[in-house]
């Protein structure tokens, strides 16, 4: 599927970029290029895995207790 941007009338090409740019972003074009650069181990697939699991859960309990309302002091 490529990535088509059309100029607009009078743009300037560093906004085209740009606009070039967040729409890689948005679709995650970049991240899957940068991680397909190199072979990676499933070892280590499940080992970078298991490290973002963690983190995320870390975070959803460091701030579990400010989603609930009655732990509001003021």
């Amino acid at each position: 599927m490529p990535i088509e941007i059309k100029m607009r009338k009078n743009e300037p090409i560093d906004r085209a970029l740009r606009r070039m740019k967040k729409k890689l972003d948005r679709e995650n074009i970049i991240k899957d290029v940068r991680a397909k650069r190199y072979a990676e181990k499933p070892s280590e697939r499940r080992r970078r895995k298991e490290k973002v699991m963690a983190f995320t859960v870390m975070l959803r309990a460091r701030y579990a207790s400010w989603a609930k309302p009655d732990n509001l002091s003021w």
